[in-house]
């Protein structure tokens, strides 16, 4: 599985979000999981299984598949939240 995180220019926030997955991750014991970032405007619907948005972009990545939106892209708690149900939804853990 891949997850992909998507910020709308740079690619600062994408990468601190995908550092913060790779935790969480860590934490529930998840591997095999690869997360990687990326930009809007570089990313496409086969680069990834699931991709985190920011809200204020989410519209703009509705084409490329799976989305997980994130209200406040610097809540752990949400982030947690948000990882810990895809990977039971996809029977990681």
């Amino acid at each position: 599985m891949k997850i992909m995180t998507v910020c709308g220019h740079g690619l600062g926030t994408s990468f601190m979000v995908e550092m913060n997955i790779k935790q969480v991750l860590q934490d529930l014991g998840v591997t095999g999981v690869e997360v990687e970032h990326s930009d809007l405007s570089s990313v496409a619907p086969g680069d990834a299984d699931v991709f985190f948005l920011a809200k204020d972009i989410a519209d703009g990545g509705s084409h490329l598949g799976e989305v997980v939106v994130l209200n406040n892209i610097i809540d752990m708690d949400e982030l947690r939240e948000k990882v810990t149900n895809l990977m039971k939804e996809k029977n990681l853990i």
